[in-house]
Formats: C-alpha cells, sequence, structure tokens
C-alpha cells in the first residue's frame, strides 16, 4: 500500500496548495473543504472517467498527467487537453461527464464531493471567484491552443509544449537561463496526437532541437532545457 502523503493530512504542506482551487480560502473554509474531501490514485493508462458518466465528483489534480479526450462516432480520438498539477476536473452544476479523462502517468486527485463543493461555492466568495480566474485561464489557454494549432509551425509546436511543461510542472523556478528538468507525460504518438503533427513530424522536430542544443534528452522522458530563454525564441510567441 501506497504511504499516506503528508498533504493527505494537511493542506498547508499540498505542493499545488496555492494554485489550486482553493489557493485563496481562508483557513475556516479550508477545514470545510477538509471535511469533505478524500483522494483517489490512478495508474497510467487508467480511465478517470467516461463521456455520459454521473460526476460525483470533482477535483484537483496533484500529481501526474491526465488527457482529454473526445471519441467521434468513427471511432477517431482527439486529445483536446492536457490535465497537469493544480488543474480542475469537473464543472459544478453539470452533473455529467462530456468527455473522456485518461491517465497518462500515475495520477493522484483530490476529490470533493459534488453536491458538498456546490452548496460550497454558492456561498463562498473566495471559493466562487477562484473558479471564475481559473475558468478564465482555461479560456485564455483554449485561444493560444487554437493559434498553434492554426498557424503555428512544427517546430514552434513542439517548443510551446515544451514551454507549457516548464511552466505547470516546475514550480518554484522562473523561466530564465538555468537548466529546467522535466518529464515528458506524453509518447511522441500521443503528442503528435495533441499537437496535430504526424509521429515522424514530433521524432524530427526532436531531433533538429536536440542537434541545435535547445534540448538534451535522456531516454525517451526525461529532457534538460539549458536555456529556456533560447526555447522560449522559438515558440513564436510574444508570450513569457
Amino acid at each position: 500500500m501506497t504511504p499516506v502523503q503528508s498533504y493527505e493530512k494537511n493542506c498547508s504542506q499540498c505542493p499545488i496548495r496555492h494554485r489550486a482551487v482553493c489557493a485563496t480560502c481562508e483557513p475556516d473554509e479550508l477545514v470545510e473543504l477538509d471535511s469533505m474531501k478524500y483522494y483517489r490514485s490512478f495508474e497510467a493508462g487508467q480511465p478517470i472517467m467516461w463521456s455520459g458518466d454521473r460526476m460525483g465528483f470533482v477535483g484537483t489534480v496533484v500529481s501526474g498527467t491526465a488527457t482529454i479526450e473526445r471519441l467521434m462516432e468513427d471511432g477517431r480520438k482527439q486529445t483536446m487537453g492536457l490535465l497537469l498539477p493544480s488543474d480542475f476536473i469537473g464543472r459544478p452544476g453539470r452533473d455529467t461527464a462530456i468527455y473522456d479523462v485518461t491517465a497518462v502517468t500515475d495520477v493522484t486527485l483530490c476529490c470533493f464531493r459534488r453536491e458538498g463543493f456546490e452548496q460550497m461555492v454558492g456561498k463562498t466568495p473566495h471559493l466562487s471567484q477562484r473558479m471564475l480566474e481559473m475558468a478564465l485561464d482555461e479560456l485564455d489557454a483554449a485561444r493560444e491552443w487554437m493559434l498553434l494549432l492554426g498557424r503555428k509551425t512544427a517546430r514552434e509546436k513542439i517548443a510551446t509544449f515544451l514551454m507549457m511543461l516548464v511552466r505547470r510542472t516546475t514550480i518554484g523556478n522562473e523561466t530564465n537561463s538555468d537548466e529546467i528538468k522535466i518529464v515528458l507525460p506524453l509518447t511522441r504518438e500521443a503528442m503528435a496526437d495533441y499537437l496535430g503533427l504526424t509521429i515522424e513530424t514530433v521524432s524530427r522536430q526532436f531531433s533538429v532541437l536536440k542537434k541545435e542544443g535547445l534540448i538534451v534528452l535522456d531516454g525517451k522522458r526525461n529532457l534538460s532545457i539549458p536555456s529556456s530563454e533560447a526555447l522560449l525564441l522559438e515558440t513564436g510567441s510574444d508570450a513569457t
């Protein structure tokens, strides 16, 4: 059995505490959330929810990565997004899932019973404001992703994807010239699906970035970025 993490007993020690939905909650509000929370773990490849499932909970990704997917009637599948640590799963007021969510690495969720969470959102300004902020951040990210899929080159797509991982998975690190190490959560095939590329193009772009010294690969998943500023210049975006 996996040992109980310290943050499962004390929210103040949670690694995503200051980025999660509870980030602006007061101590008494955290106590109320604590009364309705529980943790669930999923192994890599395990479904977290299926489209059409009744949503008995909402929650936050504490660790790991999951994909949001939509399966079309003819069997084609599209990856719609990634869920990384501090991302929120579920929507207050919606009792069924509209996407498939699958763990691509081992995932730990901090879950809240949906009905109790909805009631708390309605009476807690800090929580409802934080939900609004996260929804607007998600909207901005979706617009950026539309630009990536519609206009960016393959090189820019790969660089943008890597910089997104840097911002979201290196807690406490600024994107400066110091070397940053990340673990790629997706296979080359999954990245190709997510970025609208072929697997051959993804592999070729990684090889080019490696040859130019913009990334250093250690196996298939471990990656170092000697200068995030240099890689940022390859994203084709003014955003930092």
